[in-house]
């Protein structure tokens, strides 16, 4: 039986849909995107920021060659010098290559580049029987590695993606399986690569390759797609599948990762920067001490002098006990309550009592902030902002009588009157709860009720 032709019938915004402003990405909506399947997640937490039927069946086609590097770098010897077989290039003759012919010999890292680069089928092929000997055992190690990254919808057949019934995924699996790449920095230095030189073989000369299938990474004057933040990652297209585009963009330390399937040529850049520029305006990355600074601690100090203008109140600066580089990823509705939350999730450990005086860049305490994503901690010191006099003879606060009569060691302390106020305190109030408590169940009690009113006697009253 002849195989099905299938043509790719290219989508369209449906009709009706409110028009896309890039004036406020944030308004996005799924209509106003190509794709039938797409979405964003957050690279670092994978939390999803914007979703379209992401957990629709779909041909990945070319972006599952993203598993097949990552593979071929995680198990393979880069520098290993590799003989293409004969099998390795029977592929579509038409359909994307490297090129690279049965005989020719080629460094592992050049037959990675070149298959990313110039999105190789053949490529792909040399790959898996590179790693594994032959394509069907690295197919089965792709599925086994797929089943452990966390997808759940996700079948491949073949290292290249070009058509199989069986051969599908999500975008949803599709971004947990790039996201996982792009950790992995040799493969982020290929897939943000435009040019690539691929030195001469025994059969060929030298090859000059360049990414002519993600114009988001390509700067040019006649590229009106070019997109600055833009990291990698893998085009894909056949008929069954449509423009395929896994994207990758960072800024100002926000990393995010798209996914769109089954769009038109051109929608799937005009998706992937409204969904990027949708997770830019929602997200941001922010250091501790930034977050800190939206809510500072303030302290209210004792013993302070009359003439202080703050009546007391000492606001503490965050200084870095040592460099750190961690980042706190958070929506922007979500920043001003996470600013007030700090105290709760990190540790603050106070040093010395909050009792003028206290001189202006004085250690107070102690902050440490722990990332609940990475696990990484920042220390910081609590440095008084300014000098606060001492008022004389000012007399002690009760907490601090408390804290000094623990501290003596004596067990008959010293008297003093601060002591016996706090001593005397207790007492007296408990001495008029009791009365208080008496005159009410005097009042109300059932005698009270019973007792006869005097009888008036005058002229008046008879």
């Amino acid at each position: 039986l002849a195989e099905e032709v299938v043509e790719f019938v290219s989508p369209r915004i449906p009709k009706g849909t409110e028009e896309y402003n890039p004036e406020t990405p944030e308004n996005l909506v799924p209509d106003q995107l190509y794709a039938k399947s797409a979405i964003l997640i957050e690279a670092d937490t994978g939390e999803v920021i914007f979703e379209k039927n992401a957990d629709d069946i779909m041909y990945p086609a070319s972006t599952t060659k993203i598993l097949t590097a990552l593979l071929g770098i995680q198990y393979g010897d880069m520098d290993q010098v590799v003989t293409i077989s004969d099998q390795a290039v029977q592929v579509d003759p038409d359909s994307s290559l490297i090129p690279l012919e049965a005989g020719e010999t080629i460094a592992f890292r050049d037959l990675l580049y070149g298959t990313i680069l110039r999105s190789g089928n053949e490529g792909a092929n040399a790959i898996a029987e590179t790693i594994s000997g032959n394509v069907n055992d690295f197919v089965g190690l792709m599925n086994q590695v797929a089943q452990q990254i966390g997808c759940t919808n996700t079948h491949f057949q073949n290292p290249h993606g070009l058509h199989d019934d069986n051969h599908y995924t999500t975008v949803r699996d599709m971004a947990k399986i790039a996201a996982v790449a792009m950790e992995n920095d040799t493969f982020r230095q290929i897939v943000s690569t435009t040019k690539y030189t691929i030195p001469k073989s025994n059969l060929y000369r030298r090859k000059n390759i360049t990414n002519r299938i993600n114009d988001l990474l390509v700067s040019s004057e006649d590229n009106k797609f070019y997109y600055p933040y833009a990291n990698g990652v893998k085009t894909g297209f056949h008929a069954r599948a449509g423009h395929c585009f896994v994207g990758s963009a960072e800024q100002l330390g926000v990393k995010l990762i798209s996914v769109v399937f089954y769009t038109s040529s051109n929608g799937r850049w005009y998706d992937t920067q409204k969904l990027m520029e949708y997770g830019f305006a929602k997200y941001v990355s922010i250091s501790p001490m930034d977050l800190y600074n939206m809510n500072p601690l303030l302290i209210e100090t004792s013993g302070f002098s009359l003439t202080d203008s703050d009546m007391g109140k000492l606001k503490l600066d965050l200084v870095p006990i040592q460099q750190n580089n961690i980042k706190i990823i958070t929506t922007k509705e979500k920043l001003e309550q996470m600013s007030r939350d700090l105290y709760n999730t990190s540790l603050v450990e106070y040093i010395r009592d909050f009792r003028a005086p206290v001189s202006a860049g004085e250690t107070m305490g102690t902050l440490t902030y722990i990332s609940d994503r990475t696990g990484e901690s920042a220390s910081f010191n609590l440095v008084a902002n300014r000098t606060i006099d001492k008022r004389e003879n000012a007399p002690l606060s009760i907490s601090e009588i408390e804290a000094y009569s623990l501290a003596d060691s004596n067990i008959f302390p010293k008297i003093t009157i601060e002591l016996v106020i706090l001593w005397l305190i207790p007492p007296i109030v408990l001495y008029v709860i009791i009365t208080l408590i008496a005159k009410l169940f005097d009042r109300f009690s059932p005698k009270s009720k019973n007792k006869k009113l005097p009888k008036f006697r005058g002229r008046r009253y008879k």
